[in-house]
């Protein structure tokens, strides 16, 4: 499952991926020939020509960044990602729908992809932050490599969207929801981590007890989309961005099993100041 940070890719922005910004002015970090690095990728990948007088080209930060940003404002991210999300669907899923649907019972990677297909993006478009069971904890529980990877995509990238992606039959969430709440100690690495959506699992026991546990499971990973999402807030240079307008955030649930997307956003009360998650839409 994936942490994706999302942000139109802006002109170069992608190239430049082993560069940062330095006294308004862009500085190389590795020479890498005619490639360039992908964010989140081992490999070197061709994506554009090398070219020497980079910085030249895009002068200051400040310059450079308003640019990109006059000619984006009309730019329909979600409604870009919602076609691509469609067309995965009547191409791709549709025509090998039973394949799909197996790896929603059942899978066994040799390796790790690094690229969700169903989500549409292309090389450079997203930065993509990985771990079990997609959780984001908030900062008072200090750091860890997803929110400091998260900084650096907000703060160094500029990123303008954040997308929290959940998926159905998560086996982190199962691991989560198997743990008995009166054990004190986790036994594993990966108990120890996923209880850091306990609040989601008692929430979820206390709704739907009645309900099988593979129902249940269903209905804890959506709500610990939704507390991933609120504990964003809780990190100063996200919230800041989000009451300004520079970021915006979304929750996602891809459920494997009929190839549907369900979507809500981080929304706030400007009155109270106060944020929710609401605007729920599917996509199918």
């Amino acid at each position: 499952m994936a942490l994706t940070l999302c942000g139109r890719a802006r002109r170069l922005v992608s190239v430049s991926a082993t560069s940062v910004y330095s006294n308004g002015r862009l500085q190389r970090l590795q020479q890498t020939g005619s490639n360039r690095f992908q964010l989140g990728e081992a490999k070197a990948i061709r994506l554009l020509p090398r070219r020497t007088n980079m910085v030249q080209e895009l002068g200051s930060r400040e310059e450079f960044m308003q640019e990109n940003r006059d000619t984006e404002t009309s730019y329909d991210f979600l409604g870009e990602m919602r076609q691509r999300f469609l067309r995965f669907k009547r191409q791709k899923y549709l025509p090998q729908i039973e394949k799909f649907q197996a790896l929603a019972v059942a899978q066994s990677p040799k390796v790790s992809e690094t690229q969700q297909n169903y989500s549409g993006f292309q090389p450079g478009e997203a930065f993509t932050i990985r771990n079990v069971a997609n959780l984001i904890t908030p900062i008072q529980n200090g750091p860890t490599e997803t929110n400091s990877a998260l900084e650096f995509a907000v703060t160094t990238l500029q990123v303008e969207n954040i997308i929290v992606m959940g998926h159905s039959n998560c086996g982190g969430i199962a691991a989560l929801m198997n743990h008995q709440n009166h054990l004190e100690q986790p036994s594993s690495l990966v108990e120890r981590w996923v209880m850091n959506g306990k609040a989601a699992k008692l929430r979820t026991q206390e709704a739907s007890s009645h309900l099988s546990f593979d129902e249940q499971c269903r209905n804890c990973e959506k709500e610990s989309i939704k507390d991933s999402v609120m504990n964003l807030i809780t990190y100063p240079w996200i919230r800041d961005r989000v009451k300004s307008g520079e970021v915006k955030i979304h929750g996602c649930y891809y459920n494997l099993s009929d190839c549907s997307l369900e979507k809500w956003k981080l929304s706030s009360d400007k009155n109270s100041n106060e944020f929710y998650v609401s605007d729920k839409e599917i996509w199918n």
